[in-house]
């Protein structure tokens, strides 16, 4: 017994010590993330960059007086007491820091650290980035290998040696060794300007330009001798009438009155007065006075057409002023961080072999009861459920594995059998058979996987991951309109964030905007904070989140004249699609002055429909209609939840022109059939479970 008590104690002992060092680590953890200390290391920072900067400055002043007595000198020698006069701005400690970072290691180059070191500190201080931090490190690191390498050979044999620093020195004295002194100038020119065009880019179009001017400049002599020796030829030629005869007028000149001729004539004779010698017989204008004073005045006059420029001048400016920029007017836009989601589980799924193997036997034996043999099992494992894939033997009916769906169910004690028979582009039968414990699919990991970041879509959705475990990343303009419904508390909400928050993380402000229509008032409020760059609203109308079912009609009727206008844009450009009218835009072949624009996605989401069709009815389902019938080219779509998903709701007007549905759970198969037109939706298991087809097969 005393035993017993005495093991009790110790496992007691054990626990706490347990808890013990989990509370020290979670206050450690909590120290690194406590705001203040932030601020202080911040402070700290920026303070440190201008003691360096101070420092490296005072030593380029200063160094010929105090090198002799900082050299071969160890930190100690800054705290030792010593009486020593030393001219840096700041003592001792400011004189040994730059000559250490100056003299001993980078040279100029140092001045990188005073960089780095500000910008880090207002992040922490501040909590906003002046410069992407990431991209400065590198290129600081380059920098500074760079130009102290550089610095060292343009100082060497010199009495500023220091300004490349003993890193430069060694560097230089390398290269030298292996491809001589003229090798390492042309190594480090190259290396700079290499270095200038992976980082920046220059557009170099103003070589063209300055080459063209010296043509151009080159050019003019030879063509004003050209001039003078025709001139010369024509001497010898007969003088050539003032106006030439029209085809339709060659028996009568055009001639407007008696003194404009005269005129012309005296300025014809100033000008060739050479010619006119030459020619035996005088000049006279061929006119019959009786003529002209018959007639009436009669003045032909060609309209000319616009100027057209040629290829060449178009691409002159496509590279003169460079491609269109939409991300011009917001460049310092960042796109969010995959940290700010928060972690649920590593996305990896645990296999429970004992599940497998007692589902597997209730299955064939379930089937076995009805005289139903199989060749052949296999399980495929997701998230929430497991497919058992069979191959029924020779002469097994299809219909009558489909209608033990209750029975299989039973046997499993699972909730939502679903059996699809046959399997599309297989020949097997699948049962579905949701996991004992379900795994959380995280958002986190769906946009951090390689198949959302690299995707090439035009408005990528990450919807979850298939029973096959693989990430469903649809395109939003491929649908082009997505219809999703589902009872209360299934996911219908988390659905429409997932897919908002898609497009946030892969889209510019410019090239995507949203239109919210909340009749709920509480679903999508926490979308005010992105107002002024995603949301868009109508002139008058304060809140960019409409609520009210009055302003939704004054909303989807803005829709359609935007779409109208959008159209006449797409029909000057003669183009088809909006991906096509942004191509050309970008590449400069669309004239602002005439109206044209870069045009952004446009993507209307409506959370509650239902509550829409109540209230305002056919107000609302024409514009919806008329929406989703034309707006696919000119990049408006619509996704559109509701919660009773009855056929007075979705009517075969707004089901016909949304191909893409997404079925959350349902309570009956009428409602699963009004969504998808197939059953399934009623045998799902809810949190997020959810069917997604695109015309064709059904996706789980």
């Amino acid at each position: 017994m005393a035993i017993k008590n005495q093991y009790k104690n110790f496992q007691f002992n054990t626990s706490k010590k347990k808890k013990g060092r989990k509370k020290r680590f979670e206050n450690i953890v909590n120290f690194f993330k406590d705001e203040r200390l932030h601020k202080s290391v911040g402070l700290f920072l920026i303070l440190f960059s201008a003691y360096l900067f101070i420092a490296f400055t005072s030593y380029l002043f200063t160094w010929k007086f105090d090198q002799n007595i900082i050299d071969d000198k160890f930190f100690e020698w800054v705290f030792n007491g010593d009486e020593v006069i030393v001219h840096n701005w700041l003592g001792k400690l400011g004189a040994f820091t730059a000559h250490q970072f100056l003299k001993v290691w980078f040279g100029i180059a140092s001045y990188t650290f005073c960089f780095v070191s500000f910008i880090l500190g207002f992040k922490a201080l501040f909590k906003h980035t002046l410069v992407p931090i990431v991209k400065s490190l590198k290129v600081s690191f380059i920098l500074i290998v760079w130009l102290s390498a550089t610095m060292a050979f343009v100082s060497q044999n010199s009495e500023l040696d220091f300004l490349g620093g003993l890193y430069g020195h060694y560097i230089n004295q390398w290269l030298t060794g292996v491809i001589g002194q003229i090798g390492t100038g042309f190594f480090v020119v190259f290396s700079g300007f290499t270095f200038i065009m992976i980082l920046f880019n220059p557009s170099l179009s103003w070589m063209n330009s300055l080459i063209e001017k010296i043509r151009t400049k080159s050019s003019k002599p030879d063509e004003l001798e050209k001039d003078e020796n025709d001139f010369t030829i024509v001497k010898n030629k007969e003088p050539k009438p003032l106006i030439e005869n029209l085809d339709p007028l060659e028996s009568a000149p055009t001639i407007e009155n008696k003194d404009s001729n005269e005129h012309a004539l005296d300025i014809n004779s100033e000008n060739t007065s050479d010619e006119i010698k030459t020619d035996p017989t005088p000049l006279k204008p061929k006119t019959d006075p009786t003529e002209s004073e018959n007639k009436e005045e009669f003045s032909v006059e060609i309209a000319e057409g616009d100027e057209e420029l040629s290829k060449k001048e178009l691409t002159d400016k496509l590279k003169e002023f460079g491609e269109y920029d939409p991300k011009l007017d917001l460049s310092k836009y960042q796109l969010p961080e995959i940290d700010l989601l928060d972690e649920h589980g590593s996305g990896n799924i645990s296999v429970n072999k004992d599940e497998l193997e007692n589902n597997k036997d209730r299955i064939i034996e379930t089937l076995l009861n009805y005289k139903i043999n199989i060749s052949k099992i296999k399980a495929t494992i997701g998230p929430t459920v497991t497919l058992y894939e069979i191959i029924p033997a020779a002469g097994v009916r299809i219909s009558k594995i489909k209608n033990l769906e209750d029975d299989i169910a039973l046997s499993l004690s699972a909730l939502g059998i679903r059996i699809i028979a046959p399997m599309p582009g297989k020949g097997t039968v699948g049962i579905e058979v949701p996991n004992l414990k379900p795994d959380i699919v995280s958002m986190k990991t769906l946009i951090a996987s390689d198949k959302f970041q690299n995707s090439e879509m035009e408005l990528p959705i990450a919807l979850g991951k298939t029973i096959s475990n693989e990430s469903l990343i649809v395109d939003l303009t491929k649908m082009p309109h997505l219809l999703m419904a589902g009872a209360t508390g299934q996911g219908k909400s988390v659905g429409l964030n997932a897919i908002l928050v898609s497009i946030l993380y892969k889209k510019h402000p410019s090239q995507v905007k949203f239109v919210l229509i909340d009749p709920k008032k509480v679903e999508l409020t926490i979308y005010n904070k992105i107002e002024r760059h995603f949301l868009a609203k109508l002139p008058d109308e304060e809140e960019a989140i409409i609520t009210d079912t009055k302003k939704v009609v004054n909303t989807l009727n803005s829709l359609c004249v935007e779409m109208e206008a959008r159209y006449e844009l797409l029909k000057d450009a003669m183009v088809r699609t909006i991906k096509e009218y942004n191509h050309k835009f970008i590449n400069r072949k669309l004239n602002p002055e005439k109206g044209h624009k870069y045009m952004p996605y446009i993507v209307l989401v409506v959370d509650e429909f239902a509550d829409l069709i109540m209230t305002a009815g056919k107000e609302i389902e024409t514009p919806v209609a008329r929406i989703a019938q034309l707006a696919r080219a000119i990049g408006i779509h619509l996704i559109i939840a509701t919660q009773r998903p009855s056929v007075n709701v979705i009517t075969g007007t707004i089901k016909a022109n949304f191909p893409a549905r997404i079925a959350f759970r349902v309570t009956s198969k009428i409602d699963s059939r009004t969504i998808l037109d197939a059953g399934g939706a009623d045998q799902l298991i809810g949190r997020g479970d959810m069917l997604y087809t695109q015309g064709n097969e059904l996706i789980r």
